[in-house]
């Protein structure tokens, strides 16, 4: 990937770039370096090692000089571990002090049997009791209605039967009376008028087909947009700028049309019909006679049989969810330990 150190702005004027952010990171970063202890001197102060015979005893005092260094001490931890690495600390209040790194010589002997295994299962009995569940809620209540199967038998009647009969005529004759009519003869009825107002109002139409306007067409406006050029030779980046150009519009030309006014109707403004007349002799019918009447009353003799029931007796059996709530079961016992080695 191409980098950019600097920059040509369109003045000609060139820049470096600066990343601060990166230069304050790198600045920041202190080397880590690794020392073979070889002598008491380049020993930190109170380790020992052998070289050969001879027994070293470590005089160098952790200090700022001694930070972000490893000193590796010759050791006999095995055969893939032969240095011990110490480095320096800082406490809260600026003291130094040597710290035991550590060695890369692992000891499986320490590791206990399940070192080796992925997985360790077990079986544990508790001891204690369980109590029962409880129910708490309301119980269940059923209402309807039972239909049993079969068929009544219908009343019968056991007598002797009888017959009513009434004949006659009445007897009178239908004259004219003076009260009200309710009889029309023959006449004629006017015919009615009506008689129409409207409303109107004052409206404009064109006096012509087009109505005498005209319209102009305009012309659009027009631009052409600045354009930024950036190249690179070497690490550097080069902006050159174009100015663009604009061209206003040309409105578009409307001539109005004329108009003439016209009165048109809107509606109706009121509307009035006469009411049509009969030409004619009203006359009132009434009958003149006898009524007839007939009074008295029959009663036949026997008796009507009680209605019977046959049919099968009909069992109800209701089935349901009581609404409620039901006791979490609770365990009373002792705690069990299970020991994996």
């Amino acid at each position: 990937m191409a980098d950019i150190s600097k920059i040509t702005l369109p003045s000609g004027t060139t820049y470096d770039l600066k990343d601060a952010y990166a230069r304050e990171a790198i600045a920041a970063v202190k080397s880590l370096s690794c020392y073979k202890c070889t002598s008491a001197e380049n020993t930190p102060q109170g380790v020992t090692w052998t070289n050969g015979q001879t027994t070293i005893t470590g005089t160098l005092v952790a200090s700022a000089s001694t930070e972000n260094k490893i000193y590796l001490v010759p050791s006999s931890n095995g055969t893939k571990d032969i240095y011990d690495e110490y480095f320096t600390v800082v406490t809260d209040n600026n003291t130094y002090s040597w710290e035991l790194f550590g060695n890369t010589d692992v000891h499986l002997s320490d590791l206990g049997a399940l070192a080796k295994k992925d997985s360790a299962s077990g079986s544990v009995t508790p001891t204690g009791t369980v109590s029962a569940p409880t129910f708490t809620g309301d119980e269940l209540t059923s209402t309807g209605s039972v239909t049993a199967a079969g068929s009544v038998s219908a009343p019968s009647f056991t007598g002797s039967a009888g017959s009513v009969s009434v004949t006659g005529t009445p007897g009178g004759a239908i004259s004219t009376g003076s009260g009200t009519p309710n009889y029309t003869p023959a006449g004629t009825v006017s015919q009615p008028t009506t008689t129409v107002e409207l409303n109107d109002t004052t409206k404009y139409v064109a006096g012509s087909a087009t109505g005498g306007g005209s319209v102009t067409p305009g012309s659009a406006a027009s631009c052409t947009l600045p354009t930024l050029e950036a190249t690179v030779t070497g690490e550097t980046l080069s902006l050159a700028w174009t100015a663009g150009s604009f061209s206003a519009n040309t409105p578009t030309a409307v001539t109005l049309p004329t108009f003439a006014s016209q009165k048109i109707a809107t509606g109706v403004k009121s509307a009035v019909t006469t009411q049509p007349t009969f030409s004619g002799t009203g006359a009132e019918l009434k009958f003149t006679g006898s009524q007839m009447t007939s009074t008295g009353s029959f009663t036949p003799a026997g008796s009507v049989s009680a209605p019977s029931f046959t049919g099968e007796a009909v069992s109800v059996s209701v089935s349901g969810t009581p609404t409620g709530t039901v006791s979490q079961p609770t365990f009373t016992g002792n705690a069990a330990t299970v020991t994996v080695s």
